[in-house]
């Protein structure tokens, strides 16, 4: 991993649109939530891509932000510390991934692990991160801090019941889509079997 070198040709252009996605405005948006979910104890990163990413890298601070979407006693990451050895680190932000699944980000959403550690793809972890916000948003389970306007909420099923006359009445209306019936009648038409008059 610490002997890569630089990329050339095909990787280098790849890399490069990757390297697009991230956004900058949105980088700052994320460091406000996540100081205002777990505190200023967190600190505050230079901006920047590789700033960010340093910030996160070890992982000690996405456990944080997962356990402080959790009621006190049901937080998914039990220990959390600080290490300098990589596969601790990695293990951490494997923990919040598997903790971010749990709390309901699909699988799509989710970051590796490698796109943080090496910071190969940034756009992906701010990605995960709207993701996770959304979510808290429309849990509204009062484990949210932050302005509630920094992520969408997504959506919620709006389930409606009929009756079972209602459900019949809808049986008799034709569908829009199929067109409609309305002006069409046989008035002005020739009877059949007659030639039609030219003149």
């Amino acid at each position: 991993m610490a002997n890569k070198g630089p990329a050339y040709g095909l990787s280098r252009e790849v890399q490069s649109k990757i390297e697009k996605k991230y956004d900058n405005e949105l980088e700052s948006r994320l460091v406000d939530w996540i100081i205002a979910q777990c505190g200023t104890q967190v600190g505050r990163p230079a901006e920047g891509r590789l700033a960010f990413q340093l910030w996160l890298k070890d992982g000690t601070i996405l456990c944080q932000l997962i356990n402080s979407l959790h009621s006190p006693g049901s937080q998914p990451v039990k220990k959390i510390q600080s290490s300098t050895m990589a596969f601790k680190q990695m293990e951490q932000v494997s923990q919040f991934l598997k903790a971010a699944e749990e709390y309901g980000v699909s699988k799509t959403d989710l970051f590796q692990t490698v796109d943080l550690w090496e910071g190969k793809d940034m756009a992906a972890v701010q990605r995960t991160m709207m993701a996770l916000g959304s979510i808290a948003v429309t849990k509204g389970d009062g484990f949210y801090s932050g302005d509630p306007n920094w992520f969408m909420k997504k959506a919620q099923e709006n389930r409606r019941d009929f009756s079972d006359e209602q459900l019949q009445e809808g049986k008799n209306v034709i569908g829009l889509q199929m067109g409609t019936n309305r002006g069409a009648s046989q008035a002005g038409m020739t009877g059949y079997g007659r030639p039609r008059q030219i003149m």
